[in-house]
């Protein structure tokens, strides 16, 4: 370290108070913007689990007007033929998904995603589930549940009043048809929070209202060697529906749901704030720090030292504090959502997420240490001997 740079930092630490407040505001700022940057992702992320569960195939075929993995707007039975027959589909199958009415046990009524695959192939089942369970589908009545949600949303109430989860046998009513859950899979956390449970197509379909148009998805592998763009777009020219790769359903559901929900303005006015306070606080502290130290500074010019090397000094400990406050702040938003996380929070530290949390910081104290310096380079040397 040079000598005026290490003359700035002493000068910086000088002031323990002031040095601890100007830290303090950095931390309280990085800890907000971290913190909710990082909540704000993870949720964001979770509404297309779902879709990211789902095993087996290249692309999803839909209706062109659907927004989101939530969005119902099943296709004509004659769309699964029409998809089969494209050059480049090694095979595709249909798949329903949409909300029902479900009774549990005990009588409680709630409301469930019944998704149906493929009675032959399974394709389309959760992703993380054994063979056994989706081999389990085919027998009668039988359905798979998410484990983690066995002790919860599923949850069966006693006699004695006590609730225990729901076991493999016990028989739950779908839309007055019987179904006996059969196997358990685990699933990634979802956005969505109504149970999804998992049977054969045709067991779905004979629990669903009757409808003319039934087939809310439809499936396709793509044959070795074929590029997924080239064969979402000749799907989309012969048949006019949409046809997604698993990531650009996922990204879809995400960017209606941000768009169409106030989770975005009230996550993004929280991080606005939270920085807008903290660095404002800081900036305030760091600029009175730089005024403070004028005579200091004046000295150093009566001395001949250039203006560059004073400015250098400022930029020095604006780095100084801005690393630190943001370093210590960062790392208490990733330690408090390590914790939470436990509770069901969505949290999601990505290095963007620091990137440009880092670069906000920095941005502030900038700005803060600019404002000094020029007040610095107007300076008049003499103005150390005046009393």
């Amino acid at each position: 370290m040079r000598p005026l740079d290490r003359l700035a930092y002493r000068m910086l630490i000088g002031d323990r108070l002031k040095y601890l407040s100007l830290v303090a505001g950095l931390v309280f700022a990085s800890l907000l913007v971290v913190q909710q940057a990082s909540i704000f992702t993870g949720y964001a992320d979770r509404t297309g689990s779902w879709i990211l569960d789902s095993d087996g195939h290249d692309l999803w075929v839909m209706d062109e007007q659907v927004d989101m993995s939530e969005d119902s707007k099943p296709l004509l039975q004659t769309a699964l033929s029409r998809v089969r027959g494209i050059d480049g589909v090694a095979w595709a199958v249909p798949l329903y998904k949409n909300y029902l009415k479900a009774r549990l046990p005990h009588g409680k009524l709630i409301t469930v995603r019944v998704v149906g695959i493929d009675d032959a192939s399974l394709a389309g089942g959760p992703r993380g589930a054994a063979r056994e369970a989706l081999a389990a589908l085919r027998r009668d009545q039988a359905i798979l549940v998410n484990e983690d949600q066995l002790a919860t949303t599923l949850a069966v109430a006693q006699p004695d009043g006590t609730m225990r989860p729901v076991a493999i046998g016990d028989s739950i009513s779908i839309n007055e048809h019987q179904a006996t859950v059969a196997g358990t899979f685990p699933a990634t956390p979802d956005f969505f929070w109504d149970p999804v449970l998992y049977t054969t197509y045709s067991r779905a379909l004979a629990m669903a209202p009757p409808e003319r148009r039934s087939t809310t998805y439809v499936l396709v592998k793509a044959k070795p060697g074929v590029e997924l763009g080239r064969l979402a777009s000749r799907i989309r020219e012969a048949t006019g529906f949409a046809a997604l790769t698993t990531e650009e359903f996922a990204a879809r559901t995400r960017t209606y749901v941000l768009a169409q929900t106030g989770i975005l303005i009230n996550f993004g006015i929280t991080i606005v704030l939270g920085f807008v306070i903290g660095t404002l606080v800081a900036a305030q502290t760091l600029y009175s720090f730089i005024l403070e130290n004028q005579r200091s500074l004046a000295a150093l010019k009566a001395m001949g030292v250039r203006n560059a090397r004073i400015a250098r000094m400022v930029v020095v400990q604006v780095l100084v504090v801005g690393v630190l406050g943001y370093g210590i702040g960062a790392g208490l938003a990733a330690l408090s959502g390590s914790l939470l996380d436990g509770a069901g929070l969505a949290f999601r530290v990505t290095w963007t997420t620091l990137l440009l949390g880092l670069l906000a910081i920095l941005t502030s104290c900038t700005l803060a240490g600019l404002l000094g310096i020029r007040r610095v380079m107007r300076l008049d040397p003499a103005s150390v001997f005046k009393t």
